[in-house]
């Protein structure tokens, strides 16, 4: 099994725990921390289509560990404590609000079709919404009292997960800006740490669940590319993941 060296303590890889549409989950021998590794796999409409992609993983891992650092620059909590390898990580343990909570600066997808806005429309202020984590019923649009209601999340830790969500529109733009391109939304994830309950980011920022789009050109960074087959997406991450070699 893997293994890897934190804080002067050896990490073992351990069970399998969690196969997801783009990433593995492993308990590791530190309860407090489990393994991440990275999927070559695209996948849009909920996993219902998918392909592979040799070097994706990896992609998305490198950008996440860039973008995680800014977001450390930030003083914004997330489950990243290091990076093992191109593909894997070590994170912290997290129950998982299941919760997508999206920040929309530019009006796109869906955004588009249900309100009739003209796409690339600039949203002031951005606008924030939340969805329920379920493959089976399509991650359905949810509002504040329905998650109360269902104990998915209280009001406290909504202004909370709010709030995070904000810093981290607030950073992200910033540094995406620096490199010549254009946050248009993104989606995050949250969730209470297993040793003292804190709510913290979770998951991965990628060009998997973010749309980027270039000043110059126009063109999708994202994976538009894909669910619109318009090319190979790796392309779009390489150059995302290039421009920010550069800056850090």
């Amino acid at each position: 099994m893997p293994s890897s060296t934190y804080k002067d303590e050896e990490i073992q890889q351990e069970d399998l725990l969690y196969t997801g549409k783009a990433k593995q989950l492993f308990s590791t021998s530190n309860p407090d921390i489990y393994w991440l590794h990275y999927l070559d796999s695209a996948t849009a409409l909920n996993g219902k289509v998918k392909e592979e992609y040799a070097g994706k993983g990896e992609l998305n891992a490198q950008i996440t560990r860039l973008l995680f650092q800014a977001l450390d620059q930030a003083g914004i909590t997330h489950h990243l404590l290091k990076t093992v390898s191109p593909r894997d990580q070590l994170v912290e343990r997290v129950e998982i609000i299941p919760l997508e909570v999206v920040t929309r600066n530019v009006a796109a997808g869906h955004l588009v079709s249900r309100f009739g806005l003209k796409g690339g429309e600039v949203l002031t202020p951005p606008i924030r919404e939340i969805y329920y984590k379920s493959d089976p019923l399509d991650d359905p649009f949810m509002n504040d009292s329905q998650a109360i209601s269902l104990k998915i999340a209280s009001q406290e830790e909504l202004e909370t997960l709010y709030q995070m969500a904000d810093q981290v529109n607030d950073c992200l733009k910033a540094v995406f800006d620096e490199i010549g391109i254009t946050l248009v939304d993104f989606k995050l994830e949250f969730g209470r740490r297993s040793r003292d309950g804190k709510l913290i980011l979770a998951d991965e920022l990628s060009p998997d669940n973010m749309r980027l789009v270039d000043h110059t050109s126009g063109q999708s960074l994202d994976k538009d590319v894909f669910r619109q087959h318009k090319g190979d997406l790796r392309a779009g991450y390489r150059e995302i993941l290039n421009r920010l070699e550069k800056l850090f």
